[in-house]
């Protein structure tokens, strides 16, 4: 049974699970868009949106600028990605209180048939 258990485990064990949504929130943010499995892309919007939500709240003096920044290098494999999300993606929308990805169904893969799906930051 599971019951109450939230995680996708996408057929990965932790390490690999942590590796994949950093590397995929990672390309997300520097490209503003990718293409991946339809369940991969549920399971990363989360973590899309929690990304932003800490600039946010780094911007607004909720936490230190200091703290907000750390806390996005650690979700991040690209140091350089930081300013981008804190000064770029935080100030786009500071008046938006969520929702700041889109999930775009875009039909099957060719090889094995995989549901596919377009992420992507709202405008």
């Amino acid at each position: 049974m599971r019951h109450r258990k939230k995680t996708v485990h996408l057929g990965r064990d932790v390490d690999h699970r942590k590796a994949l949504f950093k590397n995929l929130v990672t390309e997300l943010v520097r490209h503003g868009q990718i293409e991946t499995t339809e369940a991969k892309a549920k399971a990363l919007r989360p973590r899309a949106e929690r990304l932003i939500t800490i600039a946010k709240r780094g911007r607004s003096g909720r936490i230190s600028e200091v703290h907000a920044k750390r806390l996005i290098r650690a979700r991040l494999n690209d140091p350089d990605l930081v300013n981008v999300v804190y000064d770029e993606l935080a100030a786009r929308y500071e008046d938006r209180p969520g929702g700041y990805t889109r999930i775009m169904k875009t039909g099957f893969r060719q090889g094995d048939a995989a549901r596919m799906a377009i992420i992507e930051f709202v405008e």
